[in-house]
């Protein structure tokens, strides 16, 4: 059971979630329309006063950690379910999700910063982040990284001249569950409507360093496997997306995490996605 509100939830309070967009959408039946092999948890919710609770059935051991390794094989299957879900929902894509320009700016600094000095100590650790950065960042990439967390509407406007569909908006292995055939996806809190490539972007963001293939053979898995992916401007711009959803993550560990050959692999995976940021911002993609 998880009972959560925006006094308690950073992620709701981040994303303006006054409601419980997770709820409505197993409430509003939007989750029981995953199509075959896609499957969600719930089996309950309900308001109490200005509480979400929801329940689920326990997956135990099904239910992946930060510490487990994804195959290729295993990964493919994840392509495999969610691009059948994006096949699903490209034409009537629900209502009530979560804005684009507040997924991709989640961890702005300007969003951040008001929820310092309370009990959770990720908002310090995103500003310090975003400091390191910029100084860590060459600035033909830094400078235009942090005016679009500023504003995004530029990016936002961008993705949504693409093929839109209902994104998980946080598909990291956390949020996945292995059953059987099935793929079960936890953790609805963040959905959007957005290019199919949001959610790629974001899984190589947070999962990189668990995955037993490069970058560059997870993405062409991903095109490959999900066709409502394969759109390069929006890869491009999808991955200029997950560099402002976690370039600060990248550059704190690169530069102060206590493990010397996880701050070398962050260091290498920051100038990877340094690259692809530059050549996103060199193309005339973005308005303006």
């Amino acid at each position: 059971m998880k009972r959560s509100s925006p006094e308690t939830d950073l992620l709701m309070a981040l994303s303006g979630d006054a409601f419980g967009r997770e709820y409505l959408m197993w409430s509003s039946g939007v989750l029981d329309q995953l199509p075959a092999g896609v499957r969600h948890a719930i089996v309950d919710g309900w308001r109490d006063h200005d509480d979400v609770v929801v329940v689920m059935r326990d997956l135990g051991d099904a239910v992946l950690t930060w510490d487990d390794r994804l195959t290729r094989d295993q990964y493919c299957h994840l392509f495999t379910a969610v691009g059948s879900m994006y096949d699903e929902f490209r034409d009537r894509v629900p209502a009530n999700l979560t804005p684009l320009s507040t997924l991709i700016g989640l961890f702005a600094p300007n969003r951040v910063r008001p929820h310092v000095g309370g009990p959770n100590p990720l908002p310090e650790l995103v500003l310090h982040g975003w400091e390191l950065f910029r100084d860590m960042v060459p600035n033909d990439v830094a400078v235009p990284v942090l005016r679009l967390l500023g504003r995004t509407e530029p990016l936002v406007e961008a993705l949504l001249a693409r093929p839109c569909t209902l994104v998980h908006g946080d598909l990291v292995t956390v949020n996945v569950a292995f059953e059987n055939e099935h793929v079960t996806l936890l953790d609805w809190s963040i959905p959007a409507e957005a290019p199919a490539t949001i959610d790629l972007a974001r899984f190589l963001a947070g999962c990189a360093s668990v995955i037993d293939a490069s970058r560059e053979q997870v993405i062409e898995d991903f095109l490959e496997l999900c066709p409502a992916g394969r759109d390069e401007p929006a890869l491009r711009l999808a991955l200029l997306g997950g560099f402002l959803w976690l370039g600060w993550n990248k550059a704190l560990d690169a530069a102060e995490h206590e493990d010397p050959d996880i701050r070398a692999r962050e260091q290498a995976d920051l100038e990877w996605w340094t690259e692809e940021a530059r050549r996103t911002l060199a193309t005339d993609l973005l308005p303006g």
